[in-house]
């Protein structure tokens, strides 16, 4: 993919700084506007993206592609549209203290748009993790940069004709490049940046980005683990799990990276396994629901995983319903493969898998398995199955992630009114309805004085004396 300049981006950053600065207020209208255009832009360039996507992918599922990436878009457009003018009134605030608050003093605080926001989007829903966030900037009266993942070429295209077919470059711009214009595009002096993807990327966005201290929001990933607890219904509950190890590949920064199994019911949980994934997918190969793993690269490093489990003596459950050979495909589908309690040394559970492959692990008190859980990198989520509320609390409050699912997987990241977000090394920072109009907006604090000179009066102009000294009291007590 051909690269863009720093010269060309920063051309394109100073014209949509001074447009930015032209308009002065941006009205609720321009704002709700721009948010109909950009499900606009969805809607009209729908049939393009769901191929450009399946073309990246080498096949990628046309259903999943319009549940994921299109109506999981247009969904908190519309939520922002129907919010954003509630979000954007001043918000008041207790003035104090004493005696600041006195004879109608006022304090509140008025959101301002930030300016220009840069979003660096992942390959895994580059449609739904590029526009998602366009909820909370354009509802906030941001312009917005977007630079678009290269191991997704074919849908960066079509993004590009999109918004171009709907948006001044001076509103919303999509640059186009390799890793030179991702690492170019990371230093730009924007008013804030999202990043989704890679931790290990992350950092070096992070360090590009504090140069010119530009404020980033980081959505990473992590090995999200599952805990299954002895009280959970095995059918349900590995029906939950494999259709979230499953969507899209398992090539989710949410997906269940790790299971607990009771160790008593490990064979049935392997067995539900077997049996949910033989429901949903009947076959692998010529299923058009099953998605493949997006390149070559990936795909060697998931069978790498595999084999390297399999020498070290795992016990490896490849679920394949149909007994296709998979030696032989014009993709990079991989089945469905259970990893049954793998050695700590193996990559598989070292490495964020992003694919198919499902490690189980045994347990027999659910206190290990937080003690697991508390001593590896905080992840971006954390799922517990069961019907037992004490141990729900104790897992829920003795664990930190970033969001939590109950009874089922990934679906916290659907809540509109949830804040989406990592801790440590998941993530820093958060978006979606309120919570993204917010961090993409100046939270600008104002006091307002009232017209009685209230710091004469309280003795907090020299020369100080006695009244100063009652004030001081005043406030001590």
């Amino acid at each position: 993919m051909q690269e863009t300049s720093q010269s060309e981006m920063r051309n394109l950053l100073e014209r949509q700084r001074e447009a930015y600065l032209a308009e002065g207020v941006v009205s609720q209208a321009t704002r709700i506007d721009r948010l109909q255009r950009a499900i606009a832009v969805l809607k009209n360039y729908e049939t393009q993206f769901v191929e450009a996507m399946s073309a990246d992918f080498g096949h990628r599922s046309e259903h999943q592609s319009l549940f994921t990436d299109i109506a999981s878009s247009v969904g908190p457009l519309k939520h922002a549209i129907a919010h954003v003018a509630k979000w954007s009134q001043p918000e008041k605030r207790k003035a104090g203290p004493f005696p600041l608050n006195l004879l109608g003093a006022k304090a509140l605080i008025e959101y301002q748009p930030l300016g220009v926001v840069g979003v660096i989007s992942p390959w895994n829903f580059p449609v739904n993790l590029t526009f998602t966030p366009l909820a909370g900037i354009l509802s906030a009266g941001n312009r917005c940069m977007i630079k678009p993942s290269e191991y997704t070429p074919a849908t960066s295209e079509v993004m590009a004709q999109a918004f171009a077919s709907e948006f001044a470059e001076e509103e919303i711009c999509v640059i186009n490049g390799g890793p030179q214009t991702g690492a170019d595009f990371s230093s730009l002096p924007f008013d804030h940046l999202l990043f989704t993807g890679a931790t290990s990327v992350a950092k070096h966005v992070m360090r590009a980005a504090s140069e010119n201290l530009v404020p980033v929001t980081l959505e990473l990933g992590g090995k999200s683990p599952v805990v299954v607890s002895r009280s959970a219904d095995m059918d349900k509950t590995a029906d939950a799990i494999m259709a979230g190890k499953m969507l899209n590949a398992g090539q989710i920064c949410l997906a269940p990276d790790y299971v607990f199994v009771p160790t008593e019911r490990m064979r049935d949980f392997v067995a539900a396994s077997e049996k949910a994934v033989a429901k949903m997918f009947p076959t692998l190969l010529d299923n058009p629901d099953y998605t493949s793993v997006v390149n070559e690269r990936h795909f060697d490093r998931l069978n790498g995983y595999i084999d390297q489990a399999r020498e070290q003596g795992a016990e490896i459950v490849e679920i394949n319903p149909a007994g296709e050979d998979f030696r032989q495909q014009p993709h990079h589908k991989i089945p469905p493969t259970l990893i049954i309690d793998p050695d700590e040394s193996l990559d598989v559970m070292n490495e964020e898998i992003f694919g198919p492959l499902m490690p189980i692990k045994s347990y027999d008190s659910v206190d290990s398995t937080i003690s697991y859980i508390n001593h590896h990198p905080r992840p971006l989520g954390l799922y517990y199955f069961g019907d037992d509320d004490s141990e729900e609390r104790e897992v829920l409050t003795r664990t930190t992630s970033g969001g939590v699912t109950v009874n089922d997987v990934i679906m916290h990241v659907a809540q509109e009114d949830l804040p989406f977000g990592g801790v440590g090394p998941s993530g820093m920072g958060s978006y979606h309805g309120f919570d993204g109009f917010k961090t993409f907006s100046h939270a600008k604090s104002i006091f307002k004085q009232t017209k009685v000179n209230v710091a004469e009066f309280a003795g907090l102009r020299p020369p100080y004396g006695e009244k100063l000294l009652k004030t001081i009291r005043q406030q001590m007590r």
